[in-house]
């Protein structure tokens, strides 16, 4: 698995802290540094090349859209992420026109935390394994998962939660393998971070959507597994 690098721009030290204690919480990034002010976030992000940036939009040198629009200027390969107080619309609107990743206002709660990190990993790793997207591609990596492309998902049941739907989707676009063998729900579970029965749950789902199919799979001590199965793929 690939390991983000992450910057965390924060002039509150308690804060920065916090945050870099859900980073940590999260697999597949680390913290590489923490910048209190945009002349240390400048020499950092030039020294540590993160890959992501936890951004303060309000510090004591000036703002941090300053520093996003630097990073773009010089075309540096680096995703933020603002996380502030700031709840002015114009604020909102200059940092996603000027390319912020996300916008989360303080104080953060860990789930919208991790959901925005579950966000740009999914987004890298679709960049890093393909070569050329068609429409359906485009609008997961625009919108994230909550996008569906099939409309008996556009409107899910009560119990599933479509940004966990979109991880064990993803989990099988990742997974090439999973064509010939499937997938168990215990093996979706782990990685997704969830248990068995979730995972089985959002499995059963989307076999009745028709994006997966299932077979009972018996293993070399004859034991019968349930497996899955993406749509219209033969196996012996």
């Amino acid at each position: 698995m690939t390991t983000y690098r992450v910057l965390i721009v924060e002039d509150d030290s308690r804060i920065a802290e916090l945050h870099q204690r859900f980073v940590e919480k999260v697999l597949g990034f680390d913290v590489v540094g923490m910048a209190l002010n945009l002349a240390e976030a400048r020499e950092m992000a030039e020294l540590l090349l993160p890959d992501l940036l936890l951004l303060d939009l309000y510090l004591p040198d000036g703002n941090g859209i300053d520093l996003l629009q630097e990073l773009r200027g010089q075309g540096q390969q680096v995703d933020v992420i603002l996380i502030t107080a700031a709840k002015e619309v114009e604020s909102i609107q200059q940092a996603l026109q000027t390319g912020a990743f996300d916008y989360l206002v303080k104080p953060v709660m860990f789930k919208r935390f991790e959901d925005s990190l579950h966000q740009f990993q999914s987004y890298r790793q679709q960049l890093q394994t393909t070569a050329k997207m068609g429409q359906t591609e485009i609008d997961q990596l625009r919108h994230g998962h909550t996008v569906s492309t099939n409309p008996e998902t556009s409107d899910v049941p009560k119990g599933i939660d479509p940004l966990t739907l979109g991880k064990v989707q993803q989990v099988f676009h990742d997974h090439g393998s999973s064509k010939a063998t499937g997938l168990s729900a215990e093996e979706v579970g782990a990685s997704i971070g969830a248990s068995r029965s979730t995972a089985r749950r959002y499995l059963e789902y989307l076999i009745t959507t028709g994006e997966l199919r299932a077979d009972v799979v018996y293993g070399s001590v004859g034991r019968p597994e349930r497996r899955y199965f993406p749509p219209k793929i033969n196996h012996s």
